[in-house]
């Protein structure tokens, strides 16, 4: 049996990460919370190229990086980040979030 699905957002919902973090290949340290449409992204600290980024469904980030699960009652306008994976998750109001469409 599973657990409860925490987050706000479908498991099969599209959700902005990297190639390399979809793969498992690199390690989420950065994640937000959209305030104007709820959506997730999980993001490292690179400097991402648009060819770099994956749209893939919320589920398989969890499969992937289950450590985000601790992240799904964020609330929207909100993220976190941790310089490593050995660092507990700093959670905060996203500063980018201010209901600017621009902003983020």
């Amino acid at each position: 049996m599973q657990p409860a699905w925490k987050f706000d957002q479908p498991r099969n919902c599209g959700v902005m990460t990297t190639k390399k973090i979809a793969a498992g290949e690199a390690p989420v340290l950065h994640v937000t919370h959209d305030l104007d449409d709820h959506g997730w992204q999980f993001l490292s600290w690179d400097h991402a190229a648009i060819e770099d980024s994956s749209l893939v469904c919320l589920s398989e980030i969890v499969d992937r990086h289950p450590e985000v699960v601790a992240l799904a009652e964020m609330p929207p306008g909100w993220h976190a980040w941790r310089l490593s994976p050995a660092d507990p998750w700093v959670i905060e109001v996203n500063p980018n979030e201010d209901g600017d469409p621009g902003a983020g």
